[in-house]
């Protein structure tokens, strides 16, 4: 039970908020198959909750994303994630979940103004010149409020809300304990890596926490575009920041959502569209350190044609693996290459059993259908959207750490339509390919690859006596083991087995009916209503033994 799973009874006022939530959303059989009603009633509680008639009438997609706005913070963020799971949801799925909005009533300054004299240790107008009481926004994790340093210096102190961490951290065992039922109960869920998944997103909501790692984050990113000057990343003010405050530059700026007040200004579009592309692309390809979020409301475009980025909570990162499969995926699209474009799904599919033949074919008719269109013409987020969904319908998912890629790089051509309709993102995404091919064949990288090949093999070599001493001595002592894992084959056993004994069984009872009859032909004995008592107790056992091998075959569902 899950209950009993926690262990603790810090969790059972969160577990009643989630479970009559769930309830009133018409999701009790999922409180019923999780523990969580046992868990309720070992407290004295018991559910009474009937879901109301317009929340019935929801389609589920729905539902569950009303459902995950009343459990809070925790819950919307983890829809935020879900949202970039196109590899597993269908779009009616994606398009509640991208409803979902970090917003809530913000908390009250006096609350705030506390959080921040603990956090500094000092009384906050004794470090800030002024301090708008009225927050620039309210998010779930943390509020923000603008204010201006002793020398008129603009800034925003980013402040956690006050008790927010014991919340999320048992939102995030109920978690755990949730993706490892899926895991167990539900066979047909594991393709969805629940368990990972959750893994992954605690780690994110945990840094997300931590708002001098957002800082980290910042200065990374601002470190990488030292040379480009048209790109800006706002100044950290280290002396304040912490765990549960951060103070940044202010950006006075136009916000991505308000192309009048661009137009208005004279901003040339197209160039805002290819600087914001090439950024991004800048970040995933190159660096392999990206802004995860960069929608509207994270982007801001100055007077003099710069583009800001804020708020670096959510980061992606792509290792030099990944980046280099990333290019070839986007190479073989671009370049209509449908090998390459098969090689690297299949590589990201893992362990999963693939009809490799059958997604070939898919691939190849799914690229040819832009045979002869101009890169122009090529609209590569659509190419991605379309591509996931092939993914889905194979029972593929990706990796986790590219489903944030895949989101920022849609969310960016998306950003650049809207600026200028005929934004190209293929053909700003090109050079970027080729160079990224070309750095991954140069000679100062071909040397340190065969470089470091070589010192493998070597050590292999140099390494190899003493494994084969180790491999004797394990032999003599008669240690040696050799393990085959045969998990498969061990189920295929257990089958073979059960099916083995209801065929002793079976014949057993014709056995014994055929025993009987016999009996029942001789003359003389005791007898039972007329019948030789032998015989009837044999008839007996045979119906006993019938009525049993008919329920485990029924029982099995074979």
């Amino acid at each position: 039970m899950l209950w009993e799973a926690l262990g603790a009874a810090r969790d059972l006022g969160r577990l009643h908020d989630i479970s009559s939530i769930l309830i009133r959303y018409g999701f009790g059989d999922i409180v019923q198959r999780m523990g969580m009603a046992n868990a309720l009633e070992h407290a004295g509680e018991i559910l009474h909750w009937k879901q109301a008639t317009d929340l019935a009438q929801l389609e589920p997609p729905a539902r569950v994303r009303r459902a995950l706005e009343e459990m809070g913070p925790t819950f919307i963020k983890l829809g935020q994630i879900l949202a970039t799971r196109m590899d597993l949801f269908s779009p009616e799925w994606i398009a509640e979940f991208e409803k979902l909005q970090d917003r809530v009533p913000p908390v009250s300054f006096d609350e705030i103004r506390q959080q921040m004299a603990m956090v500094l240790d000092d009384i906050p107008e004794d470090i800030f010149k002024y301090i708008n009481p009225e927050p620039l926004a309210a998010a779930s994790m943390a509020q923000v409020h603008r204010a201006q340093l002793d020398d008129g210096t603009e800034v925003v102190i980013k402040v956690r809300r006050p008790g927010i961490r014991p919340i999320i951290e048992a939102d995030l065992r109920l978690l755990q304990r949730l993706a490892k039922i899926m895991e167990t109960e539900a066979p047909d869920l594991r393709r969805f890596r629940p368990e990972e998944v959750v893994r992954q997103f605690t780690l994110s909501l945990r840094r997300e926490l931590d708002l001098a790692s957002e800082c980290r984050n910042a200065e990374r990113i601002a470190a990488n575009f030292q040379e480009h000057p048209e790109i800006v990343i706002p100044k950290v003010y280290w002396q304040w920041n912490g765990e549960q405050l951060n103070v940044q530059e202010f950006i006075d700026g136009i916000p991505g959502r308000d192309l009048q007040a661009v137009d208005k200004l004279g901003l040339d579009r197209k160039i805002l569209a290819r600087h914001g592309a090439q950024a991004v692309l800048k970040m995933i390809l190159e660096d392999g350190f990206f802004h995860a979020d960069p929608h509207p409301g994270n982007v801001f475009y100055l007077q003099d044609g710069r583009i800001a980025f804020i708020d670096f909570g959510m980061v992606g990162r792509l290792s030099e693996q990944r980046r280099n499969q990333v290019v070839d995926l986007l190479h073989g699209l671009v370049e209509r290459d449908t090998d390459r474009v098969v090689e690297v799904l299949l590589d990201w599919s893992g362990d999963v059993q693939v009809d490799t033949q059958a997604l070939t074919i898919e691939i190849d008719a799914f690229i040819d259908q832009y045979h002869g269109a101009s890169l122009k013409q090529i609209n590569l987020s659509k190419m991605l959207t379309e591509l996931t969904t092939l993914l889905r319908d194979h029972e593929l998912s990706l990796p986790p750490d590219l489903t944030l890629f895949i989101k920022s790089f849609i969310t960016l051509e998306g950003m650049g339509r809207q600026l200028d309709p005929d934004f190209d993102m293929a053909a700003e995404a090109r050079p970027f390919l080729r160079r990224a091919m070309l750095a991954r064949y140069a000679p100062d990288v071909l040397a340190k690859r065969g470089w470091q090949s070589l010192v493998s093999t070597i050590d292999v070599f140099t390494g190899l006596p003493k494994d084969l001493r180790s491999m004797l001595r394990a032999i003599r002592k008669g240690t040696f083991r050799i393990h085959i894992d045969l998990e498969h084959l061990e189920h295929f056993a257990d089958r073979i087995d059960q099916s083995l004994g209801r065929l002793a069984m079976s014949s057993v009872i014709a056995a014994l009916i055929i025993g009987s009859s016999i009996v029942m032909t001789v003359q003389g004995g005791p007898t039972v209503m007329g019948l030789p008592i032998f015989g009837f107790l044999g008839f007996s056992g045979a119906v006993v033994g019938a009525i049993w091998l008919l329920f485990s075959i029924w029982r099995s569902g074979k």
